[in-house]
């Protein structure tokens, strides 16, 4: 999925609130679309600590609006237990751990607790050597998060984050090719390299909600795999503009013009109800 991204001519995202992306959005209703969206830094701002991490109100109720008339589906890189109360609304589908951790079907919003989670075996020696290397990580102020199919290293709060960086790198050589290693802001995740990404988590909810196409939001490398293999007539769009490579389509200027964005798609369902 990587090389493919670096094989496609980078695109010149647009911003989704200008006319031509308003037109794009008003066409993807006239379907019937999956709408999806990360969670970190595309729903709930990135705040300094992971766990005080939220979706704001005005953002929860439209989104709950929305998912009365459309496929609604979150899909992050937590874990699904994790991510369930902090939505404020029920979605559709709710997928954790960058695609990894999902159900066959259903709203429910945690796995049951004796429940193993997919390829969580296969990160066993991982955790091993960052078990042997606690302190050190501890020092460096790295906090390890283990979400079962995925194991991520942050270093947002390191005094150091270069001398982070450097430690984490240094654990995770020589590259174990049983797993899938990427970056994202200030964080560092590993998973089993053969567990689903986000890209094939979507393409599978949009055929399990019986949609024909798609709106994905995300802002991070691991949303970077949907942007690549999208569809044309998807709508990507990557919160900020920070990334000039991406391979989104459209972006949006932060978390603060989601809800512009939620409110016009409210707009444009209700006045198609009222025609009919």
């Amino acid at each position: 999925m990587q090389s493919q991204a670096l094989s496609r001519v980078v695109p010149r995202m647009r911003h989704l609130l200008a006319r031509d992306g308003l037109a794009a959005v008003d066409d993807l209703l006239q379907r019937r679309p999956l709408l999806a969206f990360d969670f970190d830094g595309t729903l709930a701002p990135i705040v300094a600590q992971p766990d005080k991490a939220r979706v704001p109100p005005g953002i929860a109720r439209r989104l709950a609006a929305l998912a009365e008339r459309l496929p609604v589906a979150i899909v992050s890189g937590r874990a699904r237990a994790d991510l369930g109360p902090r939505l404020g609304f029920t979605p559709h589908f709710l997928v954790g751990n960058h695609g990894a951790e999902d159900i066959a079907d259903g709203p429910a919003l945690a796995a049951a607790p004796d429940e193993p989670t997919p390829h969580a075996h296969q990160l066993d020696a991982l955790r091993r050597q960052l078990a042997g290397a606690a302190g050190r990580l501890a020092a460096a102020q790295v906090a390890v998060e283990d979400k079962g199919a995925s194991i991520a290293l942050h270093y947002r709060m390191a005094r150091d984050r270069t001398v982070a960086a450097a430690l984490i790198a240094g654990l995770l050589e020589p590259a174990d090719p049983a797993l899938r290693v990427f970056g994202g802001k200030m964080v560092v995740n590993v998973m089993a390299a053969d567990a689903p990404d986000k890209a094939a988590s979507v393409r599978d909810l949009v055929a399990r909600a019986g949609c024909d196409s798609a709106l994905f939001a995300g802002d991070d490398v691991n949303d970077e795999p949907v942007f690549a293999s999208a569809p044309a007539d998807w709508l990507t769009v990557r919160i900020g503009r920070d990334e000039p490579q991406s391979l989104a389509r459209w972006f949006l200027d932060g978390t603060a013009e989601v809800p512009v964005l939620l409110e016009h798609m409210l707009a444009l369902q209700a006045r198609r109800k009222s025609l009919k």
